[in-house]
């Protein structure tokens, strides 16, 4: 723009400026423009957009940069003569001078390089059409291009150097880099953490302050019980010991009154700088939401569809990371329901429906997390349409697909690259499916939810942690160590007894809402021994993701915190389950557990077998006396049969489906007899016999076959396999079974 060679370090800090007060009149006169639409002869609005225009026109002319003093010149222009009546703003204008910002835009992004001749011509016609606008003359409607959305995965903001601007009379704006500033908000973290420590020094001290008020009184008794009688020599350091006593109570009382108001100034200092701190990051949601209803007008002129978004909540703080990281799947949603939801105006009149659809954007706070919420007024979800789908994409079978839910239906909608139109266009996602979206809020630490009601519309539900640097969790204690999870990722907690720990085959679960929820160790999970302390009474989590839910059973639930989120060093990549770290109110560092890669690594344990079962305090006792037998066969009646028998016999029993799930419970639990089949999947029985006697820690667990071969060399075989004993089914019944247990491990 400029025939200068370098700039000095003040033009480019005026061209900076400058960049910003365009950003700024930029979004105002966007929005003025949005509002003129409907009401094109509102006088504030139009003096707003005049004073805008005409700011930036100075501005413009003080940085040198001729094209935009023009084009803003002729946007002033164009307002002045809709002031004075000689023209109407209606949507063609409209059209045009969101053109003219757009080109703005781009004149500023290369203001520091030589203005390319296309854009000097894009200016020339652009100010033509302008001209033509001012005077009143019909313009032909330019083509409409809908504002290109941000991606949906931001890349990293270039460093910036620190600096500071003046932005007004009253305040000044610095800007920092954000590594730095959440560099200081770590820092600041630690300062707050320190300062519970200190507060837990001034407890220790306080409790030094009463033991030695107790050894006064010691002294005190020791003077009264010696007496006159006791030798000077002894009163003479009795008096000594009082007097030192006195002294040293006073020394401590004079300095626990210092360390106390110390301790009180450092905690409510770490807490309000934690708190400054904090609120730097934040900024409104509607720094992210600017340019929406711009995107919306743009996309549904370009579609021929009449579409109002209203956004709700615009003054709600939101961490700017998260702010950041949300605009591009926001706008993906919107879009959506602008392409795929919102229907043309005339299929609208038809159902009854007003011809311009509605958006809802809205933002808020509920239960300390922030809640987005994203709806229609559209056609709403094609559930028959959906579930042909999901038949063709091979996802589920015809008959599975017919007993699907509406809101398991939806939950197809979050998978890689699926989508229900047939083919792809640039509105359309652009082959990108909701799973992206997902992808992001689930990176967030929060979760997604979506409702469709045929006809009246589709509702989207985000819930997310308010910022990435605190967030409020559930402390819990697993294998006497202390683990976090995520308020937002828990949904429910739960209570158990004995007597509502259900089981089928190997797996043990519970009822909850009409739903059987798998339960799994959260200790066993970590390869660690599990223990309860909770009365007979197991504490639960329950946890999911968009196709699993468990109930997470841990030792012992330890209450709610806020911690303040320390990121693992990334020379450790990815850690199992494990998404961050923090420290405690006393040091002590705990992980903050990573729910999704919890669930995913239950679905892996449970499908290779290799969880163990709970040990419930209540059967502890039962436990030493009760002997525990393995029942191996792939007949679900046998299995039946069997467990019931030995059952009530007071054996207790695990069962597994085949061999090869025998040998995995079999090296994860442990088991006093082994019952089992031959002709098995996977793995026989005589291979299972072979695996458990030719390991040395199984070698001496006893073997029982009970298979229908009942020939003589079958038997040979089984025996020489190493099995302890050989029963055929066609000759056993339930006293030769049971005695055959007795005889190999007792009653």
């Amino acid at each position: 723009m400029s025939s200068d060679s370098g700039k000095s370090i003040a033009d480019l800090s005026m061209l900076e400026l400058f960049q910003v007060e365009v950003e700024t009149q930029t979004a105002a006169l966007t929005q003025g423009l949005l509002d003129l639409e409907n009401d094109p002869v509102d006088a504030k609005t139009l003096e707003r957009l005049m004073r805008g225009s005409h700011s930036l026109k100075g501005a413009a002319r003080l940085v040198g940069l001729s094209h935009i003093e023009q084009i803003t010149h002729a946007m002033e222009d164009v307002f002045v003569a809709a002031q004075q009546g000689q023209t109407r703003i209606d949507a063609h204008a409209v059209d045009f001078n969101l053109k003219a910002i757009d080109l703005i835009k781009r004149l500023v992004a290369v203001a520091e390089q030589p203005t390319e001749p296309q854009l000097v011509r894009e200016c020339e016609q652009l100010i033509s059409v302008l001209r033509e606008v001012q005077a009143g003359r019909a313009v032909t409607a330019p083509e409409i291009t809908p504002v290109a959305p941000p991606p949906i995965l931001k890349e990293k903001a270039p460093q910036v150097p620190d600096e500071v601007a003046e932005a007004g009379e009253s305040e000044r704006v610095v800007r920092v880099n954000a590594e730095r500033l959440t560099r200081i908000l770590g820092l600041a973290s630690e300062l707050v953490v320190d300062g519970h420590r200190a507060h837990q020094n001034t407890q220790f001290l306080l409790h030094i302050k009463q033991r030695h008020v107790e050894l006064t009184r010691i002294l005190d008794s020791l003077r009264d019980a010696a007496g006159e009688d006791a030798s000077e020599v002894v009163r003479n350091f009795i008096a000594q010991a009082r007097k030192r006593s006195e002294s040293f109570d006073k020394m401590l009382t004079e300095h626990y009154g210092e360390v106390d108001g110390f301790d009180r100034r450092l905690e409510a200092t770490a807490a309000r700088m934690h708190r400054e701190i904090v609120l730097t990051r934040m900024r409104p949601f509607s720094d992210g939401v600017a340019g929406f209803k711009r995107m919306v007008r743009d996309l549904a002129r370009s579609l021929k569809k009449k579409v109002e978004l209203t956004i709700t909540g615009l003054t709600t703080e939101i961490d700017r990371d998260i702010l950041e990281q949300l605009e591009g799947s926001l706008t993906h949603l919107i879009r959506n329901a602008i392409d795929h939801g919102i229907e043309s105006p005339a299929t609208r009149r038809k159902r009854g429906k007003p011809e311009q659809g509605t958006i809802e954007l809205t933002a808020s706070y509920s239960a300390g997390l922030l809640r987005i919420e994203i709806r229609d007024d559209g056609a709403g979800v094609d559930f028959a349409h959906l579930r042909k789908k999901v038949v063709e994409r091979g996802l589920a079978s015809r008959e599975m697909a017919k007993s699907l839910t509406e809101d398991e239906l939806l939950e197809f909608l979050f998978l890689p690259k699926f989508s229900t139109r047939d083919e792809v266009t640039e509105l359309s996602g652009r082959g990108v499916g909701l799973d992206v979206v997902h992808n992001v809020v689930q990176q967030l630490g929060g979760t997604i939810r979506t409702e469709s009601f045929a006809g009246k519309g589709t509702r989207f539900r985000l819930q997310l942690p308010i910022t990435l640097s605190l967030i409020p969790a559930l402390l819990v204690e697993i294998a006497q160590e202390s683990y976090a999870f995520p308020l937002s990722r828990i949904d429910r907690l739960l209570k158990l007894g004995s007597d509502e720990i259900l089981h089928i085959e190997n797996r043990q679960y519970t009822v909850v809402d009409d739903e059987n929820v798998g339960l799994i160790s959260a200790a066993t999970l970590f390869g660690k021994a599990h223990h309860f302390d909770g009365g007979g009474v197991m504490s639960v989590v329950l946890v999911s993701d968009r196709l699993s839910r468990y109930g997470v059973v841990v030792d012992r639930i330890m209450g709610e915190r806020v911690l303040a989120v320390q990121t693992l060093d990334r020379r450790l990549g990815k850690i199992r389950d494990i998404a961050a770290a923090a420290l405690l109110e006393d040091g002590t560092p705990t992980l903050i557990l990573d729910v999704d890669d919890l669930v995913r690594s239950i679905d892996h344990a449970t499908r290779a077998g290799t969880l163990q079962h709970l040990a419930h305090p209540a059967d502890k006792e039962k436990s030493h006396v009760a002997k525990h037998v393995l029942v191996v066969d792939d007949s679900i009646t046998v299995r039946g049969v069997e467990s019931k028998l030995l059952e009530s016999h007071g054996y207790r029993v695990a069962t597994a489906v085949d061999g090869m799930d025998g040998w995995n419970r079999v090296r994860a639990e442990s088991f006093d007899l082994v019952i089992t089949d031959v002709d098995m999947p996977r793995m026989d029985g005589l291979e299972l016999v072979h695996m458990i006697k030719n390991d040395p820690h199984t070698k001496h667990l006893p073997v029982m076959i009970v298979s229908y071969k009942d020939r003589p060399e079958d038997r040979r075989r089984g025996l020489d396999a190493g099995a302890d004993y050989y029963l055929t089914k066609s000759s056993f019944h339930d006293e030769t079974l049971i005695q055959a247990v007795e005889d190999l491990v007792g009653k």
